[in-house]
């Protein structure tokens, strides 16, 4: 398993901590206790991992997880209306809102969006673009791969006449936020007449309506451009492409290069956890990274609920990072989650205004 800097040092602590929380919630009326289905909804992003996560935490804490993928949208607004336990997004929320609406927010894993192609004869890995001439394709102004500005990055590809079809991600979708946060970062034509939002006006291309639809979509359709989780890519055995980062590489996109975003993110200054991985400075780094967060009401309507959210989380910082590594995810550093569990403490509570912990 792959661990930033810091990370294994703190574990006694951690397992320390783990144990308090434990004892915390055991302390709760038995009726609290006897609550252990959880319910959750949003980003699309990490549910291969909460799928993971859900199957294994059933067996080991006893909590069922019940997550519905649609979208970060979605996820936001079904916490809002407290129609589920927690919402799931891939774009952080802002503060204000954060306020008004009574919701904490944390990170559970970082992970990567990554482009995908269905060009005869090309190979995973094979093709190399730039962000550049990505948002060119998604602006419509580069109709065919064997265009000049493709043909001059992949010297050694025979790259045929064929029509592009961008696919991209209908609907609101925090994808769509990492992947438009990328093109508005490197091409100043994008950030002027598209910019960067979970939903924007797509100037070429047809929708898809989550991950895995995106990715099957792509798949289908020859000629085809889209991008997607890395996760669901490495399910579905996708076709990615490399892209050059800021440091003027060609990257793979593989943990590594995830890892080394990781490693480069400003935590320290980032509020409410809202950390910007989007294309960071290092020779070995992947341009699109971004943390999945969780939505948690901080007025919980159930304390139990709220309690089971956070002990579900608190047992995948502590056992979940083989789950992680197996779908290209990357933990957390371990200082993060530890700030993460010092909020968890004393932001929810419940309608008689204690902490639920």
């Amino acid at each position: 398993m792959f661990y930033l800097p810091g990370r294994s040092s703190s574990r006694c602590r951690s397992a320390a901590r783990f144990v308090s929380l434990v004892i915390a919630l055991a302390a709760l009326p038995p009726a609290a206790r006897a609550q252990q289905q959880i319910t959750g909804a949003g980003a699309t992003l990490p549910a291969p991992l909460y799928d993971a996560w859900g199957h294994a935490a059933e067996s080991a804490i006893g909590i069922r997880l019940n997550y519905q993928a649609f979208s970060s949208g979605t996820g936001a607004t079904q916490v809002l209306n407290r129609t589920v336990d927690f919402g799931a997004s891939d774009e952080p929320i802002g503060a204000e809102r954060l306020q008004s609406d009574h919701l904490l927010q944390f990170p559970t894993v970082i992970g990567a969006v990554v482009v995908i192609v269905n060009i005869p004869g090309v190979q995973a890995n094979q093709l190399r673009l730039t962000g550049e001439v990505v948002a060119e394709i998604y602006l419509g102004k580069i109709t065919r791969w064997n265009d000049p500005r493709i043909a001059d990055l992949n010297p050694d590809l025979k790259l045929p006449g064929l029509a592009i079809v961008p696919i991209f991600r209908a609907g609101t979708s925090g994808t769509n936020v990492v992947f438009t946060s990328y093109l508005s970062a490197v091409d100043p034509a994008w950030r002027q007449h598209v910019g960067a939002g979970p939903s924007v006006d797509w100037p070429a291309g047809a929708g898809a309506r989550s991950n895995s639809n995106a990715g099957l979509t792509v798949r289908s359709i020859v000629g085809a451009i889209g991008y997607t989780a890395s996760a669901y890519a490495t399910q579905n055995h996708l076709v990615t492409a490399q892209l050059r980062n800021k440091a003027g590489r060609f990257v793979t996109p593989d943990r590594e290069a995830f890892a080394a975003a990781a490693t480069g993110a400003d935590w320290k200054h980032a509020a409410n956890f809202a950390v910007n991985l989007i294309d960071l400075g290092g020779a070995g780094t992947w341009p699109m990274v971004a943390a999945t967060f969780v939505l948690l009401p901080e007025n919980a309507h159930d304390p139990a609920a709220s309690a089971n959210v956070i002990r579900f989380f608190d047992w995948a910082y502590t056992n979940g990072g083989k789950a992680a590594e197996e779908l290209d995810y990357i933990p957390l550093p371990r200082g993060v989650e530890d700030a993460v569990r010092g909020v968890w403490k004393t932001s929810i509570k419940g309608p008689d205004g204690k902490p639920v912990l």
